[in-house]
C-alpha cells in the first residue's frame, strides 16, 4: 500500500476531499492523509457535505498541521493548492513521487447557495479525475 500526503493551506477543503477520495478510490491501494501550512482548525461543512453527496465516507476528518507529519516516510506528495506548492515544506524522507494539482479554493466562492455547491463540485471533480488519471 502506498501512502500519500495531500497539503494545502488550510486543510479544510481541497486537501480533506482529495484525501477522501484517495482513501475511497484507491481503497487497498493508497492510503492518504491531508494537512495544511496554516491549518483552519474545522473542516469546511460544504467539503463534508459535498463527499458525502458524492457517495464518498468523509469519515471525520480534522484540519490539521503538516508539522504531525513531518520525519514521516510518504510514496506520494500532493499539492493542491499554489499557495502550499510555493512555502517551504518540512521533511520528508524517502524518496517520494511530488506532484502539483492546482485547485480553486470553493471556501472562497461567493453568491447564493447554487453557486457554492457548484464551486465544491467543481473542485471535487478536478481532484476525483486527477487521482482516476494519474494515481489509479
Amino acid at each position: 500500500m502506498k501512502n500519500v500526503l495531500v497539503l494545502c493551506t488550510g486543510n479544510s477543503c481541497r486537501s480533506v476531499m482529495a484525501e477522501c477520495l484517495i482513501n475511497s478510490l484507491g481503497a487497498g491501494r493508497y492510503k492518504a492523509v491531508s494537512a495544511g501550512s496554516k491549518p483552519a482548525g474545522y473542516v469546511h461543512p460544504k467539503s463534508i457535505e459535498t463527499l458525502n453527496r458524492h457517495n464518498i465516507d468523509a469519515g471525520q476528518p480534522r484540519s490539521k498541521s503538516w508539522d504531525e507529519f513531518a520525519g514521516k516516510e510518504f510514496d506520494v506528495v500532493i499539492t493542491v493548492c499554489d499557495a502550499a506548492a510555493a512555502e517551504t515544506c518540512p521533511v520528508f524522507f524517502g524518496k517520494h513521487q511530488k506532484l502539483h494539482w492546482p485547485t480553486p479554493d470553493p471556501a472562497a466562492a461567493t453568491g447564493g447557495e447554487d453557486t457554492i455547491t457548484a464551486a465544491f463540485d467543481e473542485a471535487f471533480y478536478m481532484l476525483k479525475n486527477r487521482i482516476e488519471s494519474e494515481l489509479l
